[in-house]
C-alpha cells in the first residue's frame, strides 16, 4: 500500500521551534492506495485511513516532489 506520511512537527507544545536537522521521522500517515492483499491475508485497510506505523517500516519513494512510503499491511500498528 502507498502511505503519505504526516508532516513533521514544527513547534513543541511549549512553543520551541524545531530545526530541520532535529525533526524526527513522522510515524503516522494517510493511506493513498491499497491493493487486494495476498491469498493468505485479505486487505483490511482502505484509502483514506489514517494509520500509525513503525519507525523503520516501508520503503521511501518520491513522486512528483511528494514523499511516500510503500509498505505492507503487517507494518501498520494501528488505525486512528
Amino acid at each position: 500500500m502507498l502511505v503519505k506520511p504526516a508532516e513533521a512537527e514544527e513547534k513543541t507544545a511549549s512553543g520551541i521551534i524545531i530545526p530541520d536537522s532535529a525533526k524526527e521521522k513522522p510515524l503516522k500517515g494517510e493511506i493513498i492506495a491499497a491493493g487486494k492483499g495476498t491469498k493468505d491475508e485479505e486487505m483490511v485497510l482502505k484509502p483514506g485511513d489514517h494509520v500509525l506505523y513503525g519507525k523503520y517500516a516501508g520503503t521511501e519513494i518520491e513522486l512528483e516532489g511528494t514523499k511516500y512510503l510503500i509498505m505492507r499491511q503487517s507494518d501498520v500498528l494501528a488505525i486512528i
